[in-house]
Parts: C-alpha cells; structure tokens; sequence
C-alpha cells in the first residue's frame, strides 16, 4: 500500500458538494488522506482541480487501485451502480470513521461505510457495506444497518432496530426500539416511527404514516 505522509491514500467517489465534506471527514482521521475525486456522470468536471485534488473519470480510475482505498460520497441509496464500477476497475474500499465518532469495539461496519462526526453507534450494532451515517446519528445497540442504507444529520435509531439494504433515514427522524424499516423504504425528515414499515414505501410524520409506494424512479 502506498502511503501519503503517515496515512494511505484515499479516493473520493463523487464530486459534490458532500464529497468535499466527505474529503474533510477522511483528512480528519489519522487514517486516511484524500488523494482525488472520481466522477462519473459529467466528464467536463474532470477538467480541473476540485479542493487542491484531482478530478478522475470513472473509466480511468484504475490507476489508483495499486495505491488506494476508496469511498463513495453519494448520498442517495442509488450509489451501488457507482461503487460497482469501481470495484470493477480494482478499488478496495475503506471504512472512514470521523475520530469525534463514538463507535461501540462490539459494533461492526462494512467496507465502505462512512460515520460522520459525534454519531454514537452502539454496544453489537451492525451497520454493512457502502453505509452512510451522518453527522450527529444515534445508532442504538443490537440494531442492524442494511447495506448502502443513508443515516441523515441527526436521526436517532433506537435498540433492536432493523433497517433494510438501500433505506433512506431522513433528517432527525427517529426510529423507535425494536422497529423494522424495510429494504428500499424512505423515512420522511422528522418522522417518528414507532410501528414496521413495508419494503419501499415512504412514511412521514410524527407518528409516522406510509404516504406512498416507491418506484426506481423514486431512488428506492
């Protein structure tokens, strides 16, 4: 592994405005350095530097898998497609955990999981592959995260919890103990859920309600 400094070099999948944070997150670590930005929608984004750092297209992101490990800084769910090209292209990918993170030593994280800054992730939590957690989440113990599933800023997910591959928990919503949220479901910001909710489906409000069914179209 080449190394940057002390640290091993990082690829940012992405190149928004949240893989810039997600560039600040890893230079926070005494893990990781980020190295570059890899793009993959719109090639004139390559064109220039972003934050001081390289902009790759996604077809030419083989050169950093000698040297690099990776992450994707995509905030939707949908982000699979992006993080199976580059696993096509030789990356491996890191989990980067914000040092102001509080993670259980009993907890697991997948490859590619993110955890932002004062998120507290509990004593035999499970959270999987290519997961976001957000700044400032509460991930309650024995509570399982499905894979490429998005904790937003702030939402509190209490004990036993289940929520399912690709989830989106919106912004401060709270998901009571022992409650499952299905693969592909939506979660409303502020949302207060207290009873299951069905595979791709959208719930909103305090409590929460399904307000209605999930196409591709919607991300699910």
């Amino acid at each position: 592994m080449t190394t940057h400094g002390e640290k091993r070099q990082l690829a940012i999948l992405g190149a928004g405005p949240f893989a810039e944070e997600v560039a600040d997150l890893a230079s926070a670590t005494t893990q990781y350095a980020p190295v570059a930005f890899v793009e993959g929608i719109d090639r004139e984004r390559c064109r220039g530097p972003l934050r001081g750092l390289p902009v790759v297209w996604i077809e030419d992101v083989g050169q950093f898998a000698a040297s690099c490990h990776a992450v994707c800084a995509v905030g939707t769910p949908k982000r699979d497609g992006f993080i199976r090209q580059a696993l096509a292209h030789g990356l491996q990918f890191a989990t980067v955990v914000h040092p102001a993170a509080c993670v259980s030593a009993t907890a697991t994280l997948g490859a590619g999981t993110i955890v932002g800054a004062a998120t507290v992730i509990a004593a035999y939590a499970s959270v999987g592959q290519h997961v976001i957690v957000n700044r400032g989440c509460l991930v309650g113990h024995h509570t399982s995260i499905g894979d490429f599933a998005t904790i937003s800023p702030g939402a509190n997910i209490a004990g036993g919890a289940r929520i399912g591959d690709r989830c989106y928990v919106g912004m401060g919503a709270i998901v009571v103990d022992g409650v499952a949220v299905g693969s592909g479901a939506m979660v409303g910001a502020g949302a207060v859920v207290t009873r299951d909710v069905p595979e791709r489906v959208l719930v909103m409000g305090a409590p929460a309600r399904a307000i209605k069914r999930l196409t591709a179209d919607d991300g699910a």
